[in-house]
């Protein structure tokens, strides 16, 4: 398995989804293909493209291709590399991010970064008509493919870059079955100008300027969520941190920047004060993503708040993450605060012997010699690195060897082990990626009626009560299992309907008289009803 150096260097964020896989899959027996290992999604990787024309004021263009390619060769079987991935490898070869850099040194850039392909390309302009040239690299043939070409108006500039994405789709699978018309209809038209100021935001290295770009993008373009995701990280970033929490809020839940926006709206939020929206916004985001740095977080929000279950959390991503000394040291606090001064003192120890740090010295000094007062106290240490890409990359490894080890198995055994992960992803509170390995699951064999019951938890979870009664219905269409009885029985429940709830239960029970949540549920039933439950 291949790691990239961005997620070797920041470790942390990945720690967690690592031992979900080690916990889950099992041993990887070594299967190659024809031209190497098999993979089941591929890393790609899109430089800026080079202006090769004299016309003024369009230098801007150049990096506007990542951004427009990147969004329509998103897809399940394609990883793309963020433009701050992108950017932290050319600064570990030491190259400034305004350099042109060469074939070799791109090449170089991509093998660190562990890419399948690259794309590179060109463009110019004459005055009447705007080309833009493109080619794959593919990294492990050490080949480029014919050279793309597609033109238009410089208005048309979204139109054009949409049709070399589609080339490029077709470079990379010839079994590409939606056609170029086809491909460019499915896609909402994007505003030129909203494009330009949107870039030229993220390019410009003044907070004013790019305060005004990114306005300007939203202003003609009201549903511009990566402008507002951007201006909203500006604010943070100079500190203000109240307009910074109204902007990351504006990010919807279906975005794909929602992520990226909850993390840095739980920071906006706890810098400005608001612990209890940046509880709400670590706990969202705790359900969709499994980073040690966001249980860490909550930690220290819980801490601040005073909630004595803060030390959990810091528990829980120790037993992930051992290295990382501020866990430590948070845990060592939290135990401190709590009256357990030889368990804060061990955490303290460790801390240290992972990394000198002086105000954890202070901190163990003082308190291993006498009292301390609770207003002398350091603060917790919160996590500011928000590192999603290399766990979704690490993530894709992990998909990609799963299918290694699984691509000789027939389906039910496949839905089998998707079942599997599925469960121990809902029960770590990872709902977004249990859903989709609950969905494997059915889709490898529909006539998996477990697969059904643990998608219906799921969409139980997460409060989509019509697509948890559906899914616990197909599953007791092709068997009767008490989990799915439970689902319908807790939804009937509240929606106040006691005497089908009490019939689902008994079901639950018959099939299984020792289910602790079915007789907890019949007692709650009973008590709504004012009458001792009676035996199963």
């Amino acid at each position: 398995m291949a790691y990239n150096l961005a997620s070797l260097s920041r470790p942390a964020s990945i720690f967690f989804a690592l031992a979900l896989f080690v916990a889950i899959s099992g041993p990887l027996s070594a299967q190659s293909g024809p031209d190497g290992p098999l993979r089941a999604s591929q890393i790609l990787l899109i430089m800026p493209f080079e202006n090769k024309s004299n016309v003024p004021g369009i230098d801007w263009i150049g990096e506007a291709f990542p951004e427009v390619l990147g969004n329509r060769l998103d897809s399940s079987s394609l990883f793309i590399i963020s433009r701050d991935d992108r950017l932290y490898a050319l600064d570990r070869l030491g190259i400034p991010a305004t350099a042109k850099p060469s074939r070799a040194t791109i090449y170089q850039m991509a093998q660190q970064i562990d890419a399948d392909y690259v794309i590179v390309g060109d463009y110019s302009f004459n005055g009447t008509t705007f080309t833009a040239h493109s080619q794959v690299m593919d990294l492990a043939k050490l080949k480029l493919s014919p050279e793309m070409t597609e033109s238009g108006p410089l208005t048309s500039l979204i139109t054009v870059q949409t049709a070399l994405a589609w080339d490029i789709n077709y470079a990379l699978d010839a079994n590409l079955a939606v056609s170029k018309q086809q491909f460019l209809s499915q896609f909402p038209p994007i505003r030129l100008d909203a494009l330009e100021n949107y870039i030229r935001g993220v390019l410009d290295t003044h907070t004013p300027e790019k305060i005004k770009h990114f306005k300007e993008a939203i202003r003609v373009e009201p549903g511009h969520t990566l402008a507002m995701l951007q201006l909203a990280k500006t604010y943070y970033i100079a500190r203000e941190y109240e307009p910074a929490v109204v902007w990351f809020s504006k990010i919807p839940q279906n975005d794909r920047n929602y992520n990226e926006a909850q993390f840095y709206l739980g920071l906006a939020a706890y810098s400005a004060g608001q612990m209890e929206k940046a509880e709400a916004a670590f706990r969202s985001l705790a359900t969709r993503l499994p980073l040690t740095e966001v249980y860490n977080n909550l930690g220290v929000v819980a801490m601040r708040r005073g909630e004595k279950h803060a030390r959990s959390y810091f528990e829980r991503v120790l037993q992930t993450d051992p290295n990382d000394p501020d866990y430590h040291f948070n845990l060592g606090l939290a135990l401190f605060r709590e009256g357990d001064t030889p368990g804060a003192i061990k955490q303290l120890r460790e801390s240290l012997a992972i990394r000198t740090d002086s105000e954890v010295k202070s901190f163990l000094d003082g308190i291993s010699s006498g009292p301390v007062a609770k207003d002398r106290l350091p603060t917790e240490r919160i996590k500011r690195n928000y590192d999603e890409s290399s766990f979704r990359q690490l993530a894709l490894e992990i998909e990609n060897a799963n299918e290694l080890r699984l691509q000789q198995a027939d389906p039910p055994t496949q839905a089998a082990f998707h079942l599997q992960r599925g469960r121990q992803l809902l029960e770590e509170g990872v709902a977004s990626e249990a859903e989709k390995e609950f969905k494997k699951a059915v889709i490898l064999d529909p006539t998996n009626a477990e697969a059904h019951a643990g998608l219906a938890l799921m969409l139980e979870s997460v409060q989509d009560t019509t697509g948890a009664r559906n899914e616990a219905r197909a599953a007791l269409r092709l068997k009767p299992l008490a989990e799915a009885y439970l689902v319908l029985a807790r939804l009937d429940l509240a929606e106040n309907k006691a005497a089908a709830a009490a019939q689902n239960v008994d079901h639950a029970l018959a099939l299984d008289p020792s289910n602790a949540a079915a007789a907890a549920l019949k007692r709650d039933i009973a008590a709504m009803n004012g009458k001792p439950p009676s035996e199963p």
